[in-house]
This record gives structure tokens, C-alpha cells and sequence, in this order.
């Protein structure tokens, strides 16, 4: 038995058998951490949140001293991540320099928590608003997936904004993996924004979502086929996702591909496939 763990294991640490799977880059760098990452989020809940995520015991006389200690964390957990995300796309060959730069941009991020927590809240008020069914913004806050998954995509498009590369899809795809809310860094998302139950939904890289909308469980905002190069390859880069303008309603299940737009106080019924424009004011329902 012990030969034939041998011969596995120098089969597998054998480079060519995975050559196309590894990551080449200076062996003392560490890869970006989904643990640290996880921490990082939840030090971020914890600032946005306080007192409902971490130590629930938090008052005025005390959330000063809280929150000061919460972000000194943060920076640190931060810039070392956003510098192993760096250090992964290849872009610094000065290590020093390297990690100067990543101080820097965890320092511009930590700068926009006023206002990230400001278009939280109105999210949070769109889901209480929106649901017959919460009590209270405190259980919206503590239990609906929509406002961890939306939490994660704000994160991770202000750390996207600021040219981090790879942490951002780490982020999305964690809430991704938690919620089955898959939101793209990309895509650029207005405020009073709700997702009601969540499970299945989809937002692509370069869709636009203005303010005031609502999306129920499964619904897609998606590309249809797009161009290919002279090799055959997908064009990246290119807008290929829907524009959801104001005060939109699109209830569960529905489709929506390619880059249209859909006007304005529109609402789209549930089961729907939409790939043309839909002018503002419509609604749009199957027939019976």
C-alpha cells in the first residue's frame, strides 16, 4: 500500500500533469485567502451594521472606540489581501512599492464606507418597504440573503472601482455560493435596490440598474450570443447585458438578454423571455 501512495503522490507532483491548472508567480507571495476574504467582509458588516454583526452590545458611548478597532483590523486584513491579489495579476515586480500601493487603495476604500453604508440603508429600506412580510429593518438586516448578497456586491465594486483585481470576483461568488444570488462587481446598480427571496437570480458584468427596482427569485439579466475574434475566442469587454432603468418590477423567472433597455415604471410578469427594448411605462405579461 505505502508503494502505491508513492507512485500517486509522485504522480501528481509531476508538473506537467498540471501545468495548465497552476498558477505561475514568485513562490514567496501567498495567493488572495477566501478565509481572510470572509473576514474582511464580515469587518466590513461589522462597520456598515454595528451592533448587529460581531459584538451586539454596541451604544454611544462605546461605538467610537468599536468602530476604530474594527477599521484598524480591516486595514491590515485589507491590504494584505488587495497586495496578494497584486502580487496575482502580476502587475508589480517592486515588492515594497507593491505593498505601498495596496495600503493606498485599502485606505480609498475604507474613505467610501460613509456613503457605501448610506446606499446600504436604502436598500435595506427597499426590502422592508417592499415586504409585507418583515417585521422590522433589524430582521431584514440580520436574515434576508438579498441584503448579504447586495452587501457583497457593493464591497466588491467600490474595491473593483478601485482597479483590485481578482478580490472582487471572490467576493461576489462567496455570496454567490451562500445566497445562489449571483451578482457581477461589474455591473453598476442604483440605490432602493431589493432582490424578494433571491435564490436564482443573475446580474451580468455590464448590466445598468437604475434606482427604485425590484427583482424577484430566478430572474436573469443575461447576453445573448456575442461576437467572436479572428480565433474563434469571445470578445471581452464588450456591453452585452441589459439596461433596467427606474422603478422597474421583474418578477420571478423572467429573462432578459442582451444589451436593451428597459424603460422606466415598466413592469415584466413572471416566465417571460424579453430580448427587444421595452418602451417605459409598459407592462409586460403573458398572454392567457
Amino acid at each position: 500500500m505505502n508503494d502505491k501512495l508513492k507512485k500517486t503522490i509522485e504522480s501528481l507532483s509531476q508538473l506537467e500533469s498540471f501545468e495548465a491548472l497552476y498558477h505561475h508567480q514568485n513562490e514567496d507571495v501567498m495567493l488572495p485567502s477566501i478565509d481572510e476574504l470572509n473576514e474582511i467582509v464580515l469587518l466590513t458588516r461589522k462597520i456598515l451594521f454595528p451592533g448587529y454583526f460581531g459584538n451586539s452590545t454596541i451604544h454611544s458611548e462605546n461605538v467610537r472606540y468599536y468602530i476604530g478597532v474594527q477599521i484598524e483590523k480591516l486595514k491590515k486584513s485589507l491590504t494584505d489581501q488587495i497586495y496578494a491579489g497584486l502580487c496575482f495579476s502580476g502587475d508589480y515586480d517592486n515588492e515594497c512599492e507593491c505593498r505601498t500601493f495596496a495600503e493606498q487603495i485599502a485606505l480609498q476604500f475604507i474613505e467610501k464606507l460613509p456613503a457605501l453604508r448610506e446606499t446600504l440603508s436604502t436598500d435595506v429600506d427597499a426590502a422592508y418597504n417592499g415586504d409585507p412580510a418583515a417585521k422590522s429593518k433589524s430582521e431584514v438586516i440580520l436574515c434576508y440573503p438579498a441584503i448579504r448578497a447586495i452587501s457583497n456586491y457593493r464591497i466588491a465594486h467600490e474595491l473593483l472601482l478601485l482597479n483590485v483585481p481578482i478580490i472582487p470576483r471572490i467576493i461576489t461568488e462567496m455570496a454567490h455560493s451562500e445566497t445562489g444570488i449571483d451578482i457581477h462587481p461589474g455591473a453598476k446598480i442604483g440605490r432602493y435596490f431589493t432582490i424578494d427571496h433571491g435564490t436564482g437570480v443573475v446580474i451580468g458584468e455590464t448590466s445598468v440598474i437604475g434606482d427604485n427596482v425590484k427583482l424577484y427569485q430566478g430572474v436573469t439579466l443575461g447576453a445573448k450570443s456575442f461576437p467572436l475574434d479572428a480565433d474563434g475566442n469571445p470578445i471581452k469587454g464588450i456591453l452585452r447585458h441589459p439596461i433596467i432603468e427606474d422603478n422597474v418590477i421583474v418578477y420571478s423567472n423572467s429573462t432578459i438578454l442582451g444589451r436593451i433597455t428597459i424603460g422606466k415604471n415598466s413592469i415584466i410578469g413572471g416566465n417571460i423571455w424579453v430580448d427587444k427594448d421595452v418602451p417605459a411605462g409598459t407592462k409586460l405579461i403573458q398572454k392567457k
